[in-house]
């Protein structure tokens, strides 16, 4: 299990679902001789053939006074989902949250950086033939609500910052404590494919040109102060500094 510490915050990786090939739907030109040349793809994110390997996981964000849930995954029992496997699961993602000492009644906020299926289906649960909420002691925070409450937080460690074009109003988690600071990136960058050519939008983005400026913009600022980029669904390393490569950028694990 993944934890990461930023000054007195802790985040803890919480894996739901992972997989290597399958994803060319999401990201067409991620094609396997475009990745094979970017040699820091190996091993974390890309295997030996080029296929792309990616995650949907949860990030439990705890602070000295709050215990936040970024982001909920795709959940059990949902369906009408149009990526066949992602229907009715049946996953250990709430036994696995325990495992790591996080209680769901523990949970006091849950905190979705957008509104996709693989975003919220954990937001609630199947329970005697009910869906409830699955975090009963949480508060949800999403959209305009989410962004205005965190906005106003500024002597907090979490803050949030705008990373539209996958969405209209996405936004990405910043963490400051001590000195400190990681980002949760949500789907502006779906993979770190993305972060060597910024240019590579995403299917599932509503304004591709949009969330290529975000990426140039955030790539830009990223990579000129330490910050620990904790990517929603990069799989094996998740996280890393963002470089300066040429006249792109890398992610250093």
């Amino acid at each position: 299990m993944q934890k990461w510490r930023i000054g007195k915050v802790t985040v803890t990786k919480i894996v739901e679902l992972e997989v290597t090939g399958g994803s060319r739907f999401i990201l067409p030109q991620a094609t396997y001789e475009e990745i094979l040349p970017i040699e820091w793809m190996q091993p974390h994110f890309a295997d030996e053939r080029g296929r792309l390997k990616m995650s949907i996981h949860a990030l439990v964000v705890e602070t000295p006074d709050r215990r936040i849930v970024v982001d909920t995954c795709l959940g059990n029992d949902k369906q009408g989902r149009r990526i066949p496997t992602w229907n009715n699961l049946q996953g250990p993602f709430l036994a696995d949250l325990a495992a790591a000492g996080y209680r769901r009644e523990s949970i006091d906020t849950v905190l979705c950086t957008h509104l996709h299926v693989d975003h919220v289906g954990w937001n609630t649960m199947l329970a005697e033939g009910k869906w409830l909420p699955t975090f009963p002691r949480a508060r949800y925070l999403m959209g305009r609500v989410e962004f205005d409450h965190w906005q106003s937080q500024h002597e907090r460690e979490i803050t949030l910052v705008p990373t539209i074009g996958h969405t209209p109003g996405h936004v990405s988690v910043l963490i400051r404590s001590e000195g400190e600071e990681a980002l949760i990136t949500g789907d502006f960058i779906h993979h770190p494919c993305q972060i060597a050519h910024p240019e590579w939008s995403s299917t599932a983005d509503t304004d591709p040109e949009a969330a290529h400026r975000t990426r140039d913009r955030m790539l830009k600022e990223l990579s000129e102060r330490p910050v620990l980029v904790i990517g929603t669904h990069f799989a094996g390393a998740t996280a890393g500094r963002i470089l300066r490569d040429g006249d792109a950028y890398r992610l250093a694990v």
